[in-house]
């Protein structure tokens, strides 16, 4: 079975728990799509982990990872990452793979990177080496195994001055990631007709997409289902399943429009609680109510069935709960501007004010946590098969 992970709001949902709990069972992990500005924070054995570019299944010895095609990768980050692992005894070894054909993040990238620093981005570099990519100039793994290919090229990007110590760096990246380059398209297509266990994860939320976000306060590439058979080369029919990953309430990181932006004094709050702030760049999150309105577009054009709702916990102290159930006026999601002028709708829901972190049954949640999770399933028409009610690894009730 081929499963797909997405994050449904803004990122930030807590897709890497997800991840890594659907790991346990599976063959092959694939990242698919983003590049070392996401960020994936686990805490295991007491220590806390942070994932940006490899998947997170590398912690089971027997799982398969691939960084797929879609991936853009900055080579020190990536050693750095897998330098990391192993001091928490997660080695790569022969089980990690790298597409041939992702394209790399140079240093020329970075420093290009969101200048006016009005979008919001991380500074890695992701979005001019994706401006590359579709530029038709950019370099890719492949070459760091070709040297001579990779200095020819690299002598059309740079200075005289940046192009020798540049070129003898990314040299010795490749010689350090060589024997996990490979033909990952052939591999992952072998892998589903043997049917294996295999799970496809995205990074950032589906309100960040290229093509479907709040469109310029977006990411540079596709965190889409859709997304991950052009990130990964497999065909859409393989897909078995799509899985959403909503927060219980929303937050954003950057600039752009969040309609459902709590009261500075409750925002603070929530931010306190879930500890918002990027697991990246340590920037502090927005936060907002939960929002239906932007949630029934994702689900629709991703074609998910099924979701499971994380960081219900942080919510344990609101005596009141809002959800955005509709927007007045309504509003066009392709222009923004729109979207800064409307006003959200509330339904109003009474909180559970009690700690639930420490809760394993369904049954025994505060009847104020079921029916705030139920109401979500309703406005949603959706299946709900997992809630996250804490940091702690079991904090997962599957319902």
């Amino acid at each position: 079975m081929v499963k797909v992970i997405v994050g449904t709001q803004f990122g930030d949902e807590g897709k890497g728990r997800i991840i890594e709990l659907f790991s346990k069972s599976a063959d092959v992990v694939a990242r698919y799509q983003g590049g070392a500005n996401a960020g994936h924070t686990l805490i295991i054995d007491g220590n806390t982990v942070v994932f940006h570019l490899v998947p997170c299944g590398i912690i089971y010895p027997n799982t398969m990872c691939v960084i797929g095609n879609g991936v853009v990768i900055d080579p020190e980050a990536l050693i750095n990452e897998l330098t990391n692992l192993e001091k928490y005894g997660f080695k790569a070894g022969k089980r990690f793979f790298i597409s041939n054909s992702a394209h790399i993040v140079m240093p020329y990238h970075k420093s290009k990177d969101d200048i006016t620093g009005k979008i919001g981005t991380t500074h890695k570099g992701i979005g001019p080496c994706y401006e590359d990519k579709y530029g038709r100039r950019g370099i890719r793994m492949i070459e760091l195994l070709y040297p001579e290919f990779f200095k020819e090229k690299l002598k059309t990007l740079v200075s005289s001055v940046d192009f020798q110590p540049m070129y003898e760096q990314y040299c010795k990246y490749g010689e350090i990631l060589a024997p996990y380059i490979a033909d990952t398209t052939a591999l992952m297509n072998k892998w589903i007709q043997e049917k294996k266990e295999v799970l496809l994860e995205g990074a950032q939320g589906l309100l960040l997409d290229i093509d479907h976000g709040t469109y310029p306060y977006v990411t540079s590439s596709n965190p889409h289902s859709g997304g991950a058979c052009t990130g990964l080369g497999i065909s859409p029919t393989c897909i078995d399943e799509v899985i959403g990953v909503v927060k219980a309430y929303t937050s954003r990181v950057g600039e752009g429009p969040m309609p459902t932006t709590m009261a500075p004094d409750i925002e603070e709050a929530i931010r306190s609680r879930g500890k918002e702030y990027g697991a990246t760049t340590g920037r502090p999150r927005r936060c907002g109510w939960l929002d239906i309105v932007l949630l029934k577009r994702v689900l629709m054009t991703n074609g998910i069935k099924k979701i499971v709702l994380t960081k219900l916990d942080t919510l344990d102290e609101m005596s009141k709960i809002k959800i955005c159930t509709k927007y007045v006026p309504e509003a066009n999601f392709a222009l923004p501007e729109l979207m800064y002028k409307t006003q959200p709708v509330y339904e109003e829901l009474d909180g559970w004010q009690t700690p639930i972190s420490d809760i394993r049954d369904y049954k025994k949640l505060p009847a104020a946590t079921k029916k705030y999770v139920e109401k979500i399933s309703e406005l949603l028409n959706v299946e709900i098969v997992a809630i996250c009610i804490g940091p702690q690894k079991d904090a997962t009730i599957f319902l």
